[in-house]
């Protein structure tokens, strides 16, 4: 397909300048991890290069006729149709070509055009090629492909679109882009709303895709996994960087860790050269001396300090009240509703102070089994007793809709605590990112990530003992992730939680219960030793 390219290219939002002599050469076949901070220009990128936006100045290249998908996680409307054929809707020029080909054929069959029959299957022969090149006449069997490596059950792919949830809905939209098989693929956060089983689903099929894909994500596992180079957006500059995730912000520290020593070299070389200037500064015999030095510093390249960063995120849970040393053990428990055995026997043991990972596929009955042990529900069978002296915290998807949206940062937080004092909880916001400018914005205003950091604040001022996490990591930027990390390793209570971010099970699992078809597993030793043992990453998803 040959290359994409950017040449110096400049780009403005109002009086902030996004790019400034930005250049990027990609390659056919590369596959491209897009990072930088919130609001450094990374959909910006995307729109520049699908032609959305322009540039101030310089170009972009991209050889005639490149096809792009880009999935941007806008959904748009879904409805008057099934899931299967939404997708197909959703599948670009090869969707268009389907309908172009459909009207031809009614026009070839209508007696008022049979005067213009050869020009009509003249312009048929031509698009039904394009249509074969692009897979049209497989096109529904693919769908139901990709839609299926996308968790889509049978009897999902069977219901109107209109029926799902926004999270279904996107990954419709996201099966669309992918059944285009585009040249160049972008993809603006592509493992959100998507479970483990998916995620593995999708990191293969990228690492497959022949084509050039360029991605934003968070989810730092996927990235080291599919991307082969990482592009930093870096003050308004492209950096490429060969190598994974990882490798990059190896390569990120020992440069820093270069520019700070020379840095601070020059910083000393300056020191020494100022004592002596001011010590002799009076001296009219040191005078040409002193005049001299006064003139090498000013032709000095001064080094500038390693980039600034915004301060990394340190949230800090401050110790609980102990509880007991059992906290849930369940014996035969068993939940049913209607024909559907969700659990059946499922035995489990939870003491103090253990990080417990809940693996199953959609619907195994993990959200079941927790609301069991909170005492939000009863179980139909078997024993299911909660220890003693335990607090409750519950974060879940849905906890950030839970937000007032005209009820500011600060008044969220003292809402909750209206008997502390405002230093206290600023300086608990300040430790979950939100600086002196976000305390008086609006809930409404905050971004996903915002809400989620907002909600796990509020959550953990003033911690339970036991915590019950569903999906935590999702709206999390990677440092927002690694600080939670942090936190929950020096956490000493207990949790309970749920996640589709393989770095955060193996960084926080002690123990994995895994749920298929009713009935449980138990793997002692984390999310490690669960791959080990069961030879997969996620039920149904084998390693590859």
């Amino acid at each position: 397909m040959g290359l994409l390219s950017i040449q110096d290219i400049d780009y403005r939002y109002g009086s902030q300048i996004i790019y400034q002599e930005a250049s990027l050469k990609v390659e056919d076949n590369w596959k491209v991890g897009l990072i930088g901070p919130n609001g450094s220009g990374k959909t910006t990128l995307f729109r520049l290069i699908t032609g959305q936006d322009k540039p101030e100045a310089g170009e972009i290249g991209l050889p005639t006729k490149t096809h792009i998908g880009y999935f941007d996680q806008k959904v748009g409307e879904m409805h008057g149709c099934g899931v299967v054929e939404q997708a197909v809707r959703c599948s670009g020029r090869v969707a268009e070509l389907r309908g172009l080909l459909e009207k031809l054929e009614h026009d070839m069959g209508d007696p008022d055009q049979f005067d213009d029959l050869d020009k009509l299957m003249a312009r048929y022969s031509g698009l039904q090629n394009e249509f074969q090149t692009l897979g049209g006449y497989d096109l529904e069997p693919r769908a139901r492909e990709i839609l299926g490596g996308l968790g889509f059950s049978e009897a999902r792919m069977n219901q109107q679109v209109e029926v799902l949830s926004g999270g279904w809905k996107m990954r419709v939209s996201l099966a669309g882009i992918l059944l285009q098989s585009p040249e160049i693929l972008l993809l603006d956060e592509p493992t959100n709303h998507l479970d483990l089983e998916s995620i593995i689903w999708l990191e293969n099929f990228i690492r497959d895709y022949r084509g050039m894909v360029i991605m934003t994500c968070h989810d730092h596992e996927f990235m080291n996994r599919v991307v082969d180079r990482i592009v930093e957006i870096d003050e308004g500059r492209l950096r490429l960087f060969p190598g994974d995730y990882d490798f990059y912000l190896a390569q990120r520290e020992m440069e820093d860790s270069q520019r700070m020593a020379a840095f601070e070299r020059q910083e000393k070389q300056i020191g020494r050269e100022m004592k002596f200037i001011n010590a002799f500064r009076s001296k009219a015999r040191q005078a040409s001396m002193v005049q001299s030095r006064i003139r090498a510093l000013g032709k000095m390249d001064k080094l500038e300090p390693p980039r600034s960063r915004k301060q990394r995120l340190h949230f800090r849970i401050p110790p609980t009240k102990r509880s007991g040393n059992d906290i849930f053990v369940g014996e035969g428990v068993e939940k049913i509703y209607g024909d559907n055995i969700v659990l059946m026997g499922v035995d489990w043991h939870v003491r103090r102070q253990e990080r417990w990972a809940v693996m199953g596929v959609n619907g195994a009955g993990k959200t079941t089994l927790l609301k069991i042990v909170k005492g939000d529900i009863e179980a139909d069978g078997g024993r299911a007793k909660l220890g003693a002296s335990l607090q409750f915290g519950y974060f879940a998807q849905h906890s950030t809709e839970m937000l007032h949206p005209e009820e500011t940062v600060i008044n969220t937080m003292l809402g909750e605590f209206p008997g502390e004092s405002i230093g206290s909880i600023r300086k608990c916001l300040a430790c979950f990112g939100f600086d002196s400018g976000d305390l008086d914005k609006a809930t409404s205003w905050l971004s996903g990530g915002e809400k989620s950091r907002l909600v796990l604040a509020r959550m953990l001022y003033k911690p339970p003992n036991l915590l019950v996490l569903d999906e935590p990591t999702n709206h999390l930027d990677v440092e927002s992730r690694q600080a939670l990390i942090d936190a929950l390793k020096s956490y000493d209570g207990t949790i309970l939680f749920v996640s589709h971010d393989r770095h955060f099970l193996d960084a926080v699992a002690t123990h994995v219960i895994e749920l298929q078809q009713g009935e449980a597993e138990v793997f002692h030793g984390g999310y490690h030793a669960y791959v080990e043992r069961s030879g997969h990453q996620a039920p149904g998803a084998p390693i590859r």
